[in-house]
């Protein structure tokens, strides 16, 4: 038994549709076998003017558009334009639980993480949306687990992170981020 289908059964088939009007947005989390077990795809995304996850660790994924069946559709187009990652219905091991943020947003604005098993790690590139990826071993964040200072709209929070030996300097894996990969966790 591999931990894909270890993980499968744990995870959601068919994620409820939305409870409200939402700006629907979908994230690929994207999981390999790696040296020290399962390990985890993170990008860094470009430093663009007014974009509130400017520089910050996530995962490959955006809004949803008119063409996109459904938010499936979503996360594969958007992990395709932002790494070059083909990814398959045939790879999807299911879904985590729909999301919000925290902080208020205009519209209400949902993220559904898609989680996909791969067999290994696929050749990743950067776009102008990204800067660079980091593969990192799902086992490492329980011990991750800590706080870190960042700063929104100019003031200085202090909130729940991974402190990743990988990462660069001052980077952290934090918010949605944190908050999806946490869901995640207790799964495996």
């Amino acid at each position: 038994m591999t931990p894909f289908d270890v993980l499968r059964p744990r995870l959601l088939a068919e994620p409820k549709p939305p409870s409200r009007d939402f700006l629907e947005t979908a994230v690929s989390v994207i999981l390999a076998p790696g040296p020290s077990g399962l390990e985890a795809l993170f990008i860094r995304r470009a430093e663009r003017a007014g974009d509130p996850w400017s520089g910050h660790i996530g995962l490959p994924g955006g809004r949803r558009e008119g063409a996109d069946a459904g938010l499936l559709d979503t996360a594969i187009r958007e992990t395709l334009e932002e790494i070059g990652v083909k990814l398959t219905r045939a790879s999807l091991l299911g879904a985590l639980d729909d999301l919000e943020p925290t902080m208020p947003t205009k519209p209400p604005l949902l993220i559904r993480p898609f989680v996909f098993g791969l067999d290994a790690r696929p050749v990743i590139g950067t776009s102008d949306e990204v800067t660079d990826s980091y593969w990192i071993p799902l086992e490492s964040l329980h011990a991750a687990r800590g706080k870190a200072t960042v700063s929104i709209k100019e003031k200085a929070l202090e909130v729940p992170c991974f402190r990743v030996a990988n990462l660069p300097e001052g980077l952290v894996i934090w918010g949605l981020t944190y908050r999806i990969i946490g869901g995640l966790l207790p799964r495996l």
